[in-house]
């Protein structure tokens, strides 16, 4: 009888870390013409956390959910073998992000590397560590989100300046034979104009303001709500198929923190229960690769998940266009 002695990693360490500034939305109101009421009806959103330019860095707020995460896992951390950061907004070029984080957590041991994947970074990252885990390259890996999406923000657009937070968080995986995981995803570049970020430094760009604008989050609301609502709920039923899985069997759906209008529509489509898709964003708003951990942490500390295993799928969409979600248990 053959025995299948695959391994993938478990999540056996979360951590996260939000600036202690926060902005809600009667704050929003005296900044640009908008409204608690206008915001919350569109986004869910009621408030969000604003990084200290003195001392909350995409680095430094990686730092911290990181160790927060290896302390929660309770290893030594010379048993980390990779450390990924997925971040969009890094306040530093190289070195990268990842090898700030194995200097700071004492990880040693582990190879580094950090990934741009706009909104599904994290789930990105986590598939990669996966992936390092089942080819038996590495037995442990940390993985982290990290952004300061507020550095990003035109103030004076509506449309954008009100969804974006800022924050990290990270998790730990450890390989184990007897765990459930799959997943799926994809992308459409050719629809990604829809949500537009330019770098500032860019030989023979003149700076007009014009070009200024395009440094700032530029995106088409009503496309990405569309591409969400269709290709999320999707490629979860793509996924679901894949596994054999009922929605039903599933604990929660884990979905990226971008407007609770979409996970509603998600939801509503898998025809599941609201109560099976956990939110924060009321209290976050969009925190980009950072709101999938951000938010298992914090279902972690009130008791959700961490007592017994739980069959999730997590799935997040963004910039590129790049959508993806896995299947597993936690």
């Amino acid at each position: 009888m053959n025995v299948d002695t695959t391994s993938y990693g478990r999540v056996i360490g979360i951590g996260s870390y939000l600036p202690e500034k926060t902005l809600t939305n009667d704050d929003m109101a005296k900044i640009v013409e908008t409204s608690d009421e206008w915001i919350t009806e569109r986004t869910g959103i009621k408030e969000r956390h604003i990084s200290d330019p003195d001392k909350d860095t995409s680095e430094s707020m990686a730092v911290e959910a990181a160790k927060r995460a290896v302390a929660d896992a309770g290893i030594d951390p010379k048993e980390i073998g990779l450390v990924i950061v997925a971040s969009t907004t890094p306040n530093v070029l190289f070195p990268v992000l990842s090898a700030s984080v194995q200097a700071a957590v004492d990880a040693d041991n582990a190879m580094c590397f950090d990934v741009n994947a706009a909104c599904p970074g994290f789930v990105t990252a986590f598939v990669t560590a996966q992936n390092y885990i089942r080819s038996g390259m590495v037995n442990c890996a940390l993985v982290v989100g990290t952004e300061n999406l507020t550095n990003y923000i035109n103030w004076e657009d509506r449309g954008t300046c009100i969804l974006f937070g800022d924050g990290a968080g990270a998790v730990v995986l450890k390989a184990e034979t007897d765990i459930e995981y799959t997943a799926l995803m994809r992308a459409a570049g050719k629809r990604g104009e829809c949500m537009h970020c330019e770098s500032y430094m860019q030989k023979g760009k003149e700076k007009t303001e014009e070009f200024l604008k395009s440094n700032y989050i530029n995106m088409d609301g009503q496309a990405v709500f569309k591409f969400a609502v269709t290709e999320v709920p999707r490629i979860i039923e793509d996924l679901l198929a894949k596994t054999g899985t009922s929605a039903d069997e599933i604990d929660y759906f884990i979905l990226h923190q971008a407007n609770r209008r979409i996970i509603e529509s998600v939801a509503k489509r898998l025809k599941q229960p609201i109560e099976k898709f956990p939110m924060n964003i009321e209290k976050t708003a969009n925190t980009s690769s950072a709101s999938i951990p951000i938010l298992l942490d914090e279902m972690k500390k009130d008791g959700r998940i961490g007592e017994g295993k739980k069959k999730v799928v997590m799935s997040s969409f963004g910039a590129g266009l790049l959508w993806g979600a896995f299947e597993t248990e936690i």
